[in-house]
């Protein structure tokens, strides 16, 4: 009941508001929460206020027009993250960023550090999880099903069906298969018809 009551009161202001916002119905994040700690922060007090989904008030998400995004995937909504993506970041759907997590596109030009090198866009694929503190540097690519451990350094490609840690960070070991049917989760919205491919719906 409390779920339903959440939703009637807050869902809605959270759905007109964070339009790329796509997650489960319920069970998910109490939109009262979401309400209060991200939307609040986000357009009254202008803390990325131009992110079309929920970024907590700790973390930042710069050039935001440069991002692309699936489902179930909301970059910057955990705490202490940094999201840079002055040359492009492409996520894919299902991907959870722990805390203290940075993806940085670019980096200073050695000679001039108001300048940034250009270079080809970090692309993240589905169902990958980073854990905490990790950094994602400029260029990489991330496969489907891919795990990074806690604390590494991502300054190469990582392979789809990969588990992978270190500084710098390295695959350990084949990932197993993702199992989640995520066709039958209840959405807070009806989801595009272009998700539906990458995540087998």
């Amino acid at each position: 009941m409390f779920k339903k009551l959440d939703f009637f009161f807050f869902g809605w202001i959270i759905n007109l508001f964070y339009p790329k916002y796509y997650r489960p119905k319920y069970g998910y994040q109490r939109y009262y929460i979401l309400f209060f700690h991200y939307l609040i922060p986000q357009k009254l007090f202008r803390l990325n206020p131009k992110v079309k989904w929920p970024v907590h008030f700790t973390s930042k998400v710069l050039a935001v027009e440069n991002i692309t995004k699936g489902v179930l995937c909301d970059p910057g909504d955990n705490i202490n993250n940094y999201i840079q993506a002055n040359n492009g970041i492409i996520f894919g759907s299902n991907i959870e960023l722990g805390p203290g997590v940075s993806i940085i596109s670019s980096n200073h030009k050695s000679d001039n550090l108001r300048e940034h090198i250009k270079s080809k866009p970090i692309k993240i694929g589905n169902h990958v999880w980073i854990g905490a503190n990790s950094t994602v540097l400029p260029e990489v690519t991330i496969g489907n099903n891919v795990i990074i451990g806690a604390n590494s350094l991502v300054n190469k490609d990582i392979p789809d069906n990969s588990i992978a840690v270190g500084n710098p960070c390295k695959v350990i070991k084949q990932k197993e298969d993702y199992l989640e049917d995520v066709s039958k989760i209840i959405f807070n919205k009806k989801v595009p018809k272009k998700y539906f491919n990458s995540l087998n719906f």
